[in-house]
C-alpha cells in the first residue's frame, strides 16, 4: 500500500495505509483481506496489532474531521484479535492501567493517546463491524450506504499529541512510541531497546 504524505494536512502518525478522498466520510480497516475500497474512501489500510496499530488508527482518523464512519472488515488475526480489540476500545474505552476494557487481544494497551483523543474518536465515528466479512460487494455496499448519509465534518482536525513516557524524541521526525520502541514518522521501527 502506498502512503502519501506530501502536502497532506491529515494523518500525522504515518503507517501502512492508502489515502483516497480528502473529504471522504469513511475509513476502512482491513484485517486479513486483500481488498481495495472505492476512491471515495478517505483512508484504508491493515490493522495487525491491538496496541500501536490501534493507536495509529485512532490518531489518524481523528485528524480528519470528514471521517465519520470506520468499517472494520476481513478475517480476525488469531492471537492479536486487533479488530475486536478496536471495537472494544470504541465501546468501552480504557481502564486506569490503559488496558482496553474487555479486549480479547494479547496486549491491548493504549499508552500514547490522551483520554481526550479517545473520547473524540468515540464521538466522531460510528464503527461498522464487518469482522469475518471478505465479500467485497458487501463491503462496497456498506461504504456506499455511509456516503449516502453525507454527514457533515466533525469540527476541526484533532492532532493527537505523542506522549513519550520514558524516552524523548531524538532529532528530525523521529517519535517515541511506548518507552522501548522508537519509530520514525512513517511508522518504521528505528531502534528497539532491550
Amino acid at each position: 500500500m502506498a502512503v502519501q504524505t506530501n502536502k497532506n494536512e491529515y494523518y500525522p502518525w504515518g503507517g501502512d495505509f492508502t489515502i483516497g478522498s480528502r473529504t471522504g466520510c469513511t475509513a476502512v480497516v482491513l484485517l486479513t483481506t486483500d481488498y481495495s475500497p472505492p476512491d471515495s474512501v478517505a483512508i484504508y489500510g491493515p490493522l495487525k496489532t491491538e496496541n500501536i496499530g490501534i493507536e495509529k488508527i485512532v490518531a489518524n482518523v481523528i485528524s480528519n474531521p470528514h471521517i465519520r464512519y470506520l468499517i472494520v472488515c476481513g478475517e480476525e488475526i488469531r492471537g492479536h484479535r486487533a479488530g475486536t480489540s478496536l471495537l472494544a476500545l470504541y465501546k468501552n474505552g480504557i481502564d486506569k492501567h490503559h488496558r482496553i476494557i474487555d479486549a480479547p487481544g494479547a496486549i491491548p494497551y493504549i499508552e500514547n493517546l490522551k483520554e481526550e483523543a479517545l473520547k473524540r474518536f468515540q464521538k466522531q465515528v460510528r464503527i461498522l463491524d464487518l469482522i469475518g466479512t471478505t465479500d467485497t460487494k458487501k463491503i462496497d455496499d456498506e461504504i456506499h450506504e455511509c456516503h449516502a448519509q453525507h454527514p457533515p465534518p466533525f469540527g476541526k482536525p484533532y492532532i493527537a499529541v505523542r506522549i513519550t513516557p520514558k524516552a524523548t524524541a531524538a532529532t528530525g521526525d523521529d517519535r517515541v512510541l511506548h518507552s522501548r520502541i522508537k519509530m520514525s514518522y512513517m511508522g518504521k521501527i528505528r531502534k528497539r531497546e532491550s
